[in-house]
C-alpha cells in the first residue's frame, strides 16, 4: 500500500489550521519564506547531523538513535540559549522514557550560531504566539538521526504520544536509503486522523500538542547506511518541563 503524499497547508492558513485541525504541514518553500531566508541557508545546517552522539537511554536496548539537545528561551523579542540541562518528560506523556533526567550532548555552537537557526526558531515562535497569544516560550531543540544499521529504526519508540508542551515542530532534514517513516497525526479526543510520508527536506509538521497525538512508523533499509534525520522543536509556556521535579538517577 502506498502512503499518501504530504498534504501541505496553504501558507495563508497556517494559524487557522493549527486552531481548527491541531496541525499544519509546511512545504520547504513555505518554511524558508516563514524564516525569512533562502532554503539553501536552512540546508546549510544539515551537515551537523553527521556528528550526533549515540542515545544511551533507549529502554528497548536499541542503538538506532543518535541525537543532540539544547534549550532556548524566546521572550518574543530575543532568543537566548539556556545553560545546558537534561531533558525530562513525565510518564503521562512518555510511558517508555518518562521520569528520567536524560542528559544529551548539546547542539554544536557552530550550528546554533548560523543565522538560519535563530531565524527559524524565532519565526516559529511567532506562529505559536499568533495561535496562543504572546508568551515567553521555553524551547527545546532535538537533533535526531534514526539509522537502520541493525535492520530497523524507530523514530518514536514510545508510540503515538503527546509531548506535554504547547507546540511541537517535526522537521524532516533528510532520508537516505530507507522505506517507512510514515507520519501519523490523530485527534487526542476524537476519531479523525491523517497519515502521510514526509520526503522533501525541510518539510515541517507543526502540532498543537494539546489537541493531537503523533507518531512516525519504523524505518527499514533499502540500501547501505539507511537513516532518517529530523529536527524536533517544542515550545512550552511557563517553564521547561522538569523545572519543578527533584533530580533523580536516570
Amino acid at each position: 500500500m502506498t502512503t499518501p503524499q504530504a498534504p501541505y497547508t496553504d501558507p495563508a492558513r497556517v494559524v487557522d489550521a493549527l486552531r481548527s485541525d491541531g496541525y499544519a504541514l509546511l512545504s520547504p518553500a513555505t518554511v524558508a519564506a516563514l524564516a525569512g531566508c533562502p532554503l539553501e541557508e536552512l540546508m546549510a545546517l544539515a551537515p551537523s547531523w553527521e556528528r550526533l552522539e549515540l542515545d544511551n537511554y533507549l529502554k528497548d536496548g536499541g542503538r538506532y538513535r543518535r541525537r543532540r539537545h539544547s534549550c532556548f528561551v524566546d521572550s518574543g523579542t530575543d532568543l537566548t540559549q539556556s545553560p545546558h540541562r537534561a531533558h525530562w518528560q513525565p510518564v503521562e506523556y512518555n510511558a517508555l522514557h518518562g521520569g528520567m533526567h536524560r542528559l544529551f550532548v548539546p547542539i554544536e555552537p557552530a550550528t546554533v550560531e548560523q543565522p538560519a537557526w535563530s531565524k527559524l526558531l524565532r519565526a516559529l515562535g511567532g506562529v505559536c504566539a499568533a495561535v496562543a497569544g504572546p508568551e515567553t516560550w521555553y524551547v527545546e531543540a532535538h537533533q535526531f538521526r534514526i539509522d537502520t544499521a541493525d535492520g530497523i529504526g524507530r523514530p518514536t519508540p514510545e508510540g503515538a504520544h503527546r509531548d506535554g508542551v504547547d507546540f511541537v515542530a517535526v522537521i524532516l532534514i533528510g532520508r537516505h536509503n530507507i522505506k517507512g517513516g510514515e507520519t501519523r497525526v490523530f485527534e487526542a479526543n476524537g476519531p479523525k486522523g491523517q497519515r502521510f510520508t514526509m520526503t522533501e527536506p525541510w518539510t515541517l509538521l507543526l502540532l498543537d500538542d494539546a489537541t493531537v497525538i503523533h507518531e512516525s512508523t519504523p524505518i527499514q533499509p533499502v540500501g547501505e547506511h539507511g537513516h532518517r534525520d529530523t529536527l524536533v522543536l517544542t515550545w512550552r509556556k511557563g517553564a521547561f518541563q522538569g523545572d519543578d521535579v527533584e533530580v533523580s538517577g536516570a
